[in-house]
């Protein structure tokens, strides 16, 4: 599927010494940032994008350790991880059998009435999907793989990539997820998707090689924060060699972002993770640091993100701004909250929070886990078998 859109570069949030010059190289021209500011300068306060919520970086360091317990980074890596005895109870299985009130919490069931279930609310979504054309993105751990306490063993089940591959035959797929593309796509394996790796800041298209990949294939590629690359990897090698005194502490190089999983860390150690990554972010203005589930990820100032990853593609699509598409966002992570924005102005598409626990979400419908992803995938798939036969 050819590409096409006219987006341009993201702009530097924050005030930086060299600009970003980022031409597509999907064959498009880009002019994301200025097209959206133009289309929605005139509606109400809630169509515009802001980045992720994230920890500014302070230019001067306090005493070692109360850094990270003033600036709130703590707080927000104790709020990022809830404990499992809180996980939410199965609320299908209540709303079926009209269990009485006080057998659930009754927030819990409030939160499940405000984002229902997708399974359950299925038919109410493929009836705003009649007459039109469905795009599917989908977050990769915790969506199509389960959270595991080894990002390397966060496998999808071959159930799960047969679902993909099927869906992808009827819809445009794409992968968005904070994982370095090609290690998504090497997990994934399926030419057929888009895969926009680093919460979305290096896409390729469909049926191309690896960035990497010496078979002389064009490869199609949109990478708007192609000039912090070296940055990146210099970050990475440091963090890696300042944690690796702390048990259970895993760095990550996603390419255009770095990550340190805390997941296995013993939480009295959680303040001297904390202070590594401080003490290493405070010497480089244009990063910033962001929040997910026990992990710490080391982001570009860059007006990016994954809501604007989905607007980009929808763009190389065609389909944006069209009343006859509908996209549908499937994530579980906090970044995942910018496309659910994203969709939920005038009414572009559905957001679906997969979580077993209830929180607050952007999204439209929820599900609790991959399996639940799963039974959707494969909904939508005998959907458009019997509707086109």
């Amino acid at each position: 599927m050819e590409m096409k859109s006219s987006h341009s570069s993201p702009v530097l949030t924050d005030p930086a010494p060299s600009s970003v010059s980022n031409k597509s190289r999907l064959g498009i021209h880009s002019s994301l940032y200025h097209h959206h500011h133009h289309q929605h300068h005139h509606h109400q306060q809630g169509a515009s994008f802001s980045p992720p919520k994230c920890i500014l970086i302070p230019r001067r360091m306090p005493a070692k350790l109360d850094d990270v317990s003033s600036n709130g980074w703590l707080d927000a890596m104790k709020s990022s991880s809830p404990p499992r005895k809180k996980f939410m109870k199965d609320f299908s299985s209540s709303l079926d059998h009209h269990l009485p009130q006080d057998d659930f919490d009754s927030a819990e069931f409030s939160w499940m009435l405000k984002y229902p279930s997708a399974l359950k609310c299925f038919s109410q979504i493929v009836k705003q999907a009649e007459n039109k054309r469905i795009a599917i993105f989908l977050d990769y751990d915790g969506t199509l793989s389960p959270i595991v306490d080894d990002p390397d063993r966060a496998v999808m089940s071959n159930s799960m990539r047969s679902a993909v591959k099927n869906v992808a035959k009827y819809f445009p797929t794409a992968i968005i997820t904070g994982r370095s593309r090609d290690k998504v796509f090497e997990l994934i394996g399926l030419t057929e998707l888009y895969y926009a790796g680093s919460h979305g800041m290096d896409i390729m298209g469909p049926n191309c090689v690896k960035s990497n990949d010496k078979q002389g294939k064009e490869v199609k590629l949109f990478q708007p924060a192609k000039e912090f690359l070296s940055m990146i990897d210099e970050v990475f090698r440091t963090l890696v060699e300042n944690t690796k005194g702390i048990e259970g502490a895993k760095v990550e190089n996603h390419k255009f972002c770095a990550s340190v999983h805390y997941r296995n860390v013993d939480e009295t150690n959680w303040p001297f993770i904390a202070q590594c990554v401080h003490d290493i972010l405070k010497d480089y203005p244009r990063l910033r640091l962001t929040h997910g589930r026990r992990v710490l990820e080391i982001r570009p100032v860059i007006d990016w993100n994954k809501g604007k990853a989905v607007e980009f593609l929808l763009e190389s699509l065609g389909i944006n701004n069209r009343d006859d598409v509908l996209p549908i966002f499937l994530g579980d992570d906090r970044t995942d909250e910018d496309a659910f924005k994203f969709l939920r102005e005038e009414n572009r598409g559905y957001g679906i929070l997969v979580s077993p626990v209830p929180k607050e979400t952007k999204a439209f419908y929820s599900l609790k886990d991959p399996s639940e992803v799963m039974q959707f995938l494969k909904s939508l798939v005998r959907w458009k078998e019997k509707e086109e036969a």
